[in-house]
């Protein structure tokens, strides 16, 4: 038998590690950092919203009892993210977990789509997703060891009933593609890297006034017969940027309700 002395608890615990997280003012990436905190860890938190998101999760990392700082960053742009990194590394410690939120939704008919629509949100959700691992990798291959989960979709893994989002699910199937190449590239210098891919999930995003008609479809299609709280998103992270999961790379983790068994 292998060793039963080992601390299961233990094996959760972020205490002592830096994080970053993009498209931490709002979301899922919001509250993935704060639970990143609860479990430990001091995060950078980046987006690039103007309103007090940031602060917002901000507070409840220190109300955690966890340092953070909060870096206006865009995931397009290069420098950017290098600086982003660099800060984090000289203000909270050298970098070890990552989580890539960041990312934007749209719909229109493919026939009718224009080239500046499709552009846009591929630069942000893929080209984001590239360039924030880059920048993260960089200081993980210097400090000689990383945990990286990207949030991608579960329309990256099927095509959504009733949704005209073909950039949008090939943008989130070639974010879980690219974290594998990554996972595999760095597999041996003590990085993994891991994806969730939510089903329809109760952001502010999905929750406008407007959307009611949409929310109650997506609650109907989905097993569960509800959708997700990003309360649910916050234990898969953890997991994968844990040593509960450190023989774990390269996994695409469904967080559907059940969504795609159907």
């Amino acid at each position: 038998m292998s060793d039963v002395t080992l601390n299961a608890p233990k094996l959760f615990d972020l205490s002592g590690q830096v994080a970053i997280v993009t498209g931490a003012g709002s979301g899922i990436g919001q509250r993935i950092a704060i639970g990143l905190a609860q479990c430990g860890a001091d995060v950078a938190l980046l987006d690039r919203r103007s309103d007090d998101g940031l602060a917002t999760t901000a507070g409840h990392i220190r109300a955690a009892g966890r340092r953070s700082i909060e870096i206006a960053a865009d995931v397009t742009n290069k420098g950017s993210l290098a600086n982003a990194v660099a800060r984090t590394e000289a203000e909270l410690g050298p970098l070890s977990l990552a989580v890539n939120a960041a990312g934007i939704a749209n719909a229109n008919p493919a026939e009718e789509m224009e080239e500046d629509q499709y552009q846009a949100l591929m630069d942000v959700n893929l080209k984001g997703v590239f360039l924030s691992c880059q920048a993260e990798a960089r200081a993980m291959l210097k400090n000689g060891r990383g945990s990286i989960v990207n949030i991608a979709s579960m329309s990256g893994v099927i095509v959504n009933r009733g949704l005209n989002q073909a950039h949008y699910n090939a943008s989130k199937a070639g974010v879980i593609h690219l974290s594998k190449s990554f996972a595999m590239e760095w597999v041996d210098r003590g990085i993994r890297v891991n994806t969730i891919s939510p089903g329809y999930t109760a952001t502010p995003m999905n929750t406008r006034p407007e959307m009611i008609h949409q929310t109650k479809l997506f609650e109907e299609q989905t097993p569960m017969q509800r959708m997700a709280s990003v309360n649910e998103m916050v234990g898969p992270a953890v997991f994968l940027l844990s040593e509960a999961a450190s023989f774990v790379t390269g996994v695409d983790l469904l967080v559907d309700g059940g969504f795609c068994c159907w």
